[in-house]
């Protein structure tokens, strides 16, 4: 594969290994940290990784690879999740919704506002995510960036209201899937890379990402109308090799989740600015970004009920209180 020799390339031969991490409270700590994720190294998410591991090389005396965008040697997003879990690399982030504290907390038109989503993961529900990831992973979770809220976009025409959205080809993520067949369009839950390839083909009509990702992905020179529905926040857990972390000394640690958390701050205080920054960019390329009336807004949200429905059956009620449903 592609990827596995970019790997080896960009980390050294060795990174087609487990790592072998030194014994806990060991005389002379050291060792070799790899890094990795998804975007370029200027995003908040590889800025907020950076912030982490400039912790570990200050204050553990660890030696830290950056691997920022996978996507450039061959590998999608979700291949962090096994990179990481086989220890091949140290840590990582990617969106993830398959534990169901995530997967409730990506309901579409759950969450009024960043304050509230951000509670939520700051509070129980981010704890009790926590608790799952690393009970069905060979990871300790350390906190949660933000992907954020979700917009539509489409070169076919504006989407002012839900029939404007009816029919169009949408790239989705898989989570947002019966999100979109809900709302009348065509969902294709495939690969970005290959969504954007589909979209460049006219393939497909649109996608859905944060106003930032279709600027950071190169997919708003595509794309001329895009619609700030808010329909969905996305969060990307930062993970960490269990069997590498469990076998740093406690101080260390320590140091790894002071920084993390200061890391998750400076990510959404930098996110913020993507987003407002994003929006010139699309506009200044010539793109139109439409504001769903409140009336088109309440359609919207009434189209996706049946959702909400089903996670109030399937999920326990300590769950449902923390997210509010």
């Amino acid at each position: 594969m592609a990827g596995a020799s970019g790997l080896a390339a960009m980390l050294g031969s060795s990174a087609v290994n487990a790592q072998q991490p030194p014994p806990s409270g060991a005389a002379g700590f050291s060792g070799r940290v790899r890094m990795a994720g998804y975007s370029p190294s200027t995003t908040s998410f590889s800025r907020g990784l950076t912030h982490i591991g400039d912790r570990l090389e200050s204050v553990a005396g660890l030696e830290v690879d950056y691997l920022y965008n996978v996507l450039e040697i061959g590998y999608g997003g979700g291949d962090l999740r096994w990179l990481v879990d086989a220890g091949i690399l140290s840590a990582g982030y990617v969106s993830m919704t398959d534990v169901p504290e995530l997967a409730l907390a990506a309901l579409p038109f759950l969450f009024a506002d960043n304050a509230s989503a951000r509670a939520a993961m700051d509070g129980p529900l981010g704890e009790s995510a926590t608790a799952s990831l690393e009970a069905a992973y060979n990871y300790r979770i350390l906190g949660y960036f933000e992907n954020g809220f979700r917009h539509v976009s489409n070169n076919v025409r504006p989407v002012e209201t839900l029939d404007d959205l009816r029919g169009l080809k949408i790239r989705v993520l898989g989570a947002q899937r019966r999100t979109f067949e809900l709302l009348g369009a065509e969902a294709h839950a495939v690969d970005l890379t290959a969504g954007i390839e589909a979209i460049r083909a006219g393939e497909l009509d649109g996608q859905e990402n944060p106003f930032a990702n279709a600027v950071t992905y190169n997919i708003y020179p595509l794309q001329r109308y895009h619609t700030a529905t808010f329909h969905s926040y996305l969060s990307r857990p930062i993970f960490v090799h269990r069997p590498t972390f469990d076998a740093w000394p406690e101080d260390v640690q320590a140091a790894v989740r002071a920084a993390a958390r200061e890391a998750v701050t400076l990510q959404r205080e930098l996110k913020d600015e993507e987003e407002l920054e994003a929006q010139m960019t699309i506009r200044e390329a010539g793109g139109e970004i439409v504001e769903l009336s409140p009336e088109a807004r309440t359609e919207f949200v009434a189209a996706v009920q049946p959702l909400h429905a089903e996670a109030r059956r399937r999920y326990p009620a300590e769950l449902l209180e923390m997210v509010g449903l």
